[in-house]
C-alpha cells in the first residue's frame, strides 16, 4: 500500500488528521508540510493509479474539485495565484498538489515550480497553526455545497 492509499484509508476511517473535507472525488486535506501557507492535495477516492484510470465524468468531477479547492485557497488566503499539479511518480495513485502562491515570496522562488524552489524537508509540519485556514478552507467549499 502507497502513502496515498494510507492515507485515503485513513479519512474513511476518520483518523487522518489532515483531511479538510470529503468532495465528489476525494478527500482535500491539508499539507503534511507546509512549503506555502495553504499547501492542499486532493486525493482521490476511490483510489486509481492516474486521471486515466478515471472516466470521463470522474475525471472531470476530479478536476472541477481541484479547481474549487484553488478557488477556496484564493478566497481564504488572499494568494495571488494557484498552481496545480498531478505526478504520480513517486506515489502511483492520483493526487493533485494544489499549492498557493503568493507575490511576496522571493523572485527567484516565485517563478518556479514550487517543488523545484522550496525544500519540503525544510518546510514547516502542519500542525494547530493551520486550524483556522482548514475552517475557512472547509466553510467556502461547503458554501458551494460540494461537501459529501
Amino acid at each position: 500500500m502507497n502513502l496515498i492509499e494510507e492515507r485515503v484509508a485513513m479519512a474513511r476511517a476518520g483518523t487522518n488528521p489532515y483531511v479538510i473535507c470529503r468532495m465528489r472525488s476525494g478527500w482535500l486535506v491539508i499539507g503534511d508540510v507546509q512549503p506555502l501557507p495553504g499547501y492542499c492535495l486532493l486525493l482521490a477516492d476511490p483510489v486509481v493509479p492516474s486521471l486515466n484510470d478515471l472516466s470521463p465524468e470522474a475525471r472531470a468531477a476530479f478536476l472541477s474539485d481541484m479547481a474549487l479547492a484553488g478557488d477556496a485557497l484564493l478566497s481564504a488566503t488572499g494568494c495571488a495565484r494557484v498552481n496545480y499539479e498531478i505526478w504520480g511518480n513517486a506515489e502511483p495513485a492520483l493526487h493533485a498538489h494544489i499549492m498557493p502562491r503568493y507575490l511576496t515570496e522571493p523572485e527567484d522562488k516565485r517563478h518556479r515550480p514550487a517543488c523545484m524552489g522550496y525544500s519540503w524537508a525544510e518546510a514547516a509540519k502542519s500542525g494547530d497553526g493551520e486550524a483556522a485556514l482548514v475552517a475557512k478552507l472547509r466553510a467556502y467549499i461547503e458554501a458551494q455545497g460540494a461537501v459529501i
